[in-house]
């Protein structure tokens, strides 16, 4: 998708079948970054989604002297015993997870400069607790000019107590351990699937670790590490997109090769609003009977709801029966995409950090804007469901987490197309 393309979608078409879902995004772009730490033999990623994250992940590590290219679905790192520190600006700027190499190239060169991802501020955001981290185990970090510049002459293991089980930081914090002298324990840490992944990727390599899928990670440091082969996890947030896609238009959808424990906290949030979700071996299915009944939902750190799903349940909620609260204890601006659904029929009303929707009985097609990657799924979610015609523009956010979600949806039923005429005003 590109910039000045735009997602028309004729709604009102119940949604039936079944598509695979794709690995995760979230899972692949650590264990990219972990190929740094290889000083010889290869990483093969296999089951990596072709997404503009993901494209931008290979081409950083080329930028700093890694062999990397897509073949076929999986991506192939070969790092050399000499790699560059500096990243790249223009391409740390295009998304927050360019934080990732902070960690191996560290360990790996004993310095890293690294211009703030995606251009935010330091003050009060995630990447601040990478920072805190990795200068107990003997980093010193300076931020010059909005460029974080970080020496270490010998990364040490240590006990790190994380204020906020934040899933960057944890991934960050492990990777600079496998190559720390002595053992680091990271309490508090985050408990994502996606960290269980890049653990198995680590130990694939010859990492020690233990504890992932806990709050206490144990790492055992200044191991030796060589090339492995690496498959990523299904993405959970594309298959519950795809299953509340068939939930929202009153039909039934079917997500193949996914985990279903990692659905839980999902599936126990449609199952209290009146749906049907369950899984048989591999695959997940959705469906409703009759009108979803409101609730209360906070998005919370794994194994809670998940933030990333916040955007897409609340536009299922926007025609829910009653008055539902959403809240999000994870982002503190996830609610960018409330004016846009509103622009659609949604009555929903924020106040502070909560969202209160009164359900209605349909929504309306309208133009909207992609504010975000999961607003973006979020609006696609509601065009399913308007009536008449809705069009999404700034849809390269989408392609930020979605690979061919237009062919996928597609195949379901949906009266979805790509239109390349110039983005209008919508002011």
């Amino acid at each position: 998708m590109k910039e000045g393309q735009k997602i028309v979608i004729q709604g009102g078409k119940a949604l039936r079948g079944s598509v695979r879902a794709q690995g995760a995004k979230n899972a692949a772009l650590p264990i990219l970054a972990s190929a740094l730490l290889l000083s010889e033999g290869t990483l093969q990623l296999e089951r990596v989604p072709d997404l503009e994250d993901t494209r931008t992940m290979v081409q950083i590590l080329q930028h700093l002297g890694a062999e990397a290219q897509f073949e076929n679905g999986a991506v192939r790192v070969h790092t050399p015993a000499e790699i560059a520190w500096e990243t790249p600006p223009q391409l740390v700027r295009r998304m927050r997870a360019s934080s990732l190499v902070l960690g191996p190239l560290l360990a790996r060169c004993g310095r890293a400069s690294l211009p703030l991802p995606g251009g935010c501020s330091i003050g009060g955001r995630p990447i601040d607790f990478h920072l805190k981290g990795l200068a107990k185990m003997g980093a010193e970090i300076e931020l010059v000019h909005g460029t974080v510049q970080a020496r270490a002459k010998g990364l040490r293991g240590c006990r790190l107590y994380m204020d906020f089980p934040s899933v960057g930081a944890t991934e960050n914090l492990m990777m600079a351990a496998v190559c720390a002298r002595g053992e680091t324990v990271i309490e508090n840490a985050a408990r994502e699937p996606e960290i269980t992944n890049l653990a198995q990727a680590l130990r694939s390599m010859g990492a020690i670790i233990s504890g992932e899928g806990t709050g206490t990670i144990h790492v055992k440091g200044d191991t030796a590490l060589h090339g492995a082969t690496v498959r990523t996890i299904a993405d959970r947030i594309e298959a519950c997109t795809y299953l509340l896609a068939g939930i929202i238009t009153g039909g039934e959808v079917v997500v193949e090769d996914v985990a279903p424990e990692h659905l839980e906290a999902f599936f126990a949030k449609l199952e209290e609003a009146g749906a049907e979700a369950w899984a048989s071996g591999g695959d997940a299915r959705a469906r409703r009977s009759a009108r979803l009944s409101s609730l209360s939902l906070k998005a919370l750190p794994y194994p809670g709801f998940p933030t990333d799903l916040q955007p897409q349940m609340m536009a299922v909620l926007a025609l829910a029966d009653g008055t539902s609260i959403v809240q999000d204890g994870v982002f503190e601006s996830r609610f960018l995409h409330v004016n846009e659904l509103q622009k659609m029929g949604a009555r929903i009303d924020v106040q502070g950090g909560t969202a209160v929707i009164t359900g209605v009985p349909h929504l309306r097609g309208a133009d909207v804007r992609a504010t975000d990657l999961r607003a973006g799924a979020a609006l696609i979610l509601a065009g399913l469901a308007a009536s008449e015609e809705t069009a999404v523009f700034q849809i390269q956010h989408i392609n930020r987490g979605y690979e061919n979600i237009v062919t996928k949806l597609r195949s379901l039923g949906a009266a979805i197309n790509l239109d390349s005429s110039e983005e209008e005003d919508l002011a």
